[in-house]
C-alpha cells in the first residue's frame, strides 16, 4: 500500500523563539489559523520534513533514524501529532 505524501499547509512558518519552537501564520489568506502553536523539539522536527512534504511512513524512518524511540511507538506518537494538525486545519494531504 502506497502512503500519500502529507505537506504542512502555505502560510504557515517554523520558527525558533528563545528555546521554543512555534508555529505561527504569516498568510491569513493561506490559512484559517489564528494563534501560534508551540511545539517540542520532535514535534518540530516533524513539523520541519513535513514543511518538505512527507508520507507517515517517511516521517516514522526519520524519527527512529534521530531518536532512540521503537517503531510502533514512534508510529502512535506521529499519528497523534498528525491528527492534531488535521484537527487545527494545518495539514495538507
Amino acid at each position: 500500500m502506497e502512503s500519500k505524501v502529507m505537506k504542512t499547509k502555505e502560510g504557515l512558518i517554523l520558527k525558533k523563539v528563545s528555546d521554543e519552537w512555534v508555529v505561527v501564520p504569516v498568510n491569513a489568506d493561506k490559512v484559517s489559523f489564528n494563534g501560534m502553536l508551540t511545539l517540542n523539539e520532535t514535534s518540530a522536527f516533524l513539523f520541519a520534513n513535513l514543511e518538505k512534504g512527507a508520507t507517515e511512513d517517511q516521517l516514522v524512518s526519520a524519527t527512529t533514524n534521530r531518536y532512540t524511540v521503537d517503531e510502533k511507538t514512534a508510529r502512535s506518537d506521529i499519528r497523534e501529532f498528525l491528527d492534531g494538525l488535521r484537527k487545527r486545519g494545518l495539514l495538507d494531504e
